[in-house]
C-alpha cells in the first residue's frame, strides 16, 4: 500500500512500529536517507531524501557533488555527504531527523558514522545501514544485523523510502551526465576534451582501467598524440603521489 493512501493515523502506526523495531528513542517522525551513485568512475554524485509523518517532504530533497573524492570510493563518498549534510543542518540550526537510513552495508554505515562524531551528534540521532539483497539492517558496532520478515511494514517503509532515494539520485545522475556538468578526471588533462573521454570510458569502463592499460591499446582508441598526453598525465600523477 502507498503511504499517501493511508490516512494520517495509519501512518502514525507504521512510524510505531518502526520505532518499535528499530529500538529508537523518540518516533521516527522525520527520516532522511542517502546514497551515492557513479557511472563507472565518473560523474560521482549522491542524493539524500526525506520523509516526514511517513510521506516524502520533496522540498526537503538534496543531491551532492561528490567534492573530496577521487576516483570510485563509495565510502569516502558517503562521508563527505554526510558530513555537509548534517555541518549546514546545525549550521542552519535546523532539526536532525530521527532516524538516518544509509543505503549499504556496515562499511557504508561506519564511513557515515565517522561524520557524524566528528560533528558530535553521536546520541543525538539513530543511524543506521540497510544492505541490499538480503535487506538486513546494521547499527554502528554491532557484528549482527536485524533481519525483518519480508512481510514486516517496517522493512516495506525502509525499502520504499530505499527506493525513493535511489530513483532522485538515477534521476539527478543521468541529468548530470546528459549536461557534462561535472568534468571527470579525464578532462582535467590538458588536451583531452568530454567527447575523448566518453570514448575512452565506453572503451576502458573506468579510469582506474585506463590508468593499467598499456599506451598502445590506448593509441588505439583515441591516437598516439591523446593517448601521450593521458599516460603522462598518470605517470607524472603516480610519481607525484610516491614522493
Amino acid at each position: 500500500m502507498l503511504l499517501e493512501a493511508n490516512s494520517e493515523g495509519q501512518n502514525i502506526e507504521l512510524l510505531t512500529q518502526l520505532q518499535t523495531d528499530l529500538h529508537l528513542k523518540s518516533l521516527p517522525i522525520h527520516i532522511e536517507c542517502f546514497d551515492n551513485s557513479n557511472f563507472q568512475g565518473s560523474y560521482p554524485v549522491a542524493a539524500m531524501v526525506c520523509f516526514k509523518n511517513g510521506l516524502p517532504d520533496k522540498k526537503e530533497y538534496r543531491h551532492f557533488h561528490i567534492k573530496t573524492v577521487e576516483g570510485i570510493n563509495d565510502f569516502a563518498s558517503m562521508q563527505e555527504i554526510v558530513y555537509r549534510r548534517y555541518k549546514r543542518v546545525l549550521d542552519e540550526q535546523k532539526p536532525l531527523p530521527q532516524l538516518i537510513v544509509i543505503d549499504g552495508g556496515k562499511g557504508q554505515l561506519s564511513a557515515a558514522m565517522e561524520s557524524i562524531k566528528a560533528l558530535n551528534l553521536l546520541g543525538k540521532t539513530t543511524v543506521v545501514g540497510l544492505a541490499k539483497n538480503v535487506e538486513e539492517i546494521f547499527y554502528p558496532g554491532d557484528h549482527e544485523s536485524l533481519k525483518l520478515s519480508f512481510q514486516s511494514e517496517t522493512l516495506n517503509l525502509l525499502k520504499r523510502i530505499r527506493d525513493e532515494v535511489h530513483r532522485f539520485g538515477i534521476t539527478f545522475h543521468r541529468n548530470t551526465r546528459s549536461k557534462g556538468v561535472i568534468k571527470n578526471e579525464l578532462q582535467q588533462i590538458e588536451g583531452i576534451g568530454e567527447k575523448t573521454a566518453q570514448e575512452l570510458l565506453k572503451i576502458f569502463k573506468s579510469v582506474a582501467s585506463i590508468k593499467r592499460s598499456a599506451l598502445e591499446d590506448i593509441e588505439k582508441a583515441i591516437g598516439k598524440s591523446k593517448a601521450k598526453l593521458v599516460k603522462d598525465y598518470f605517470e607524472g600523477k603516480s610519481q607525484t603521489s610516491v614522493h
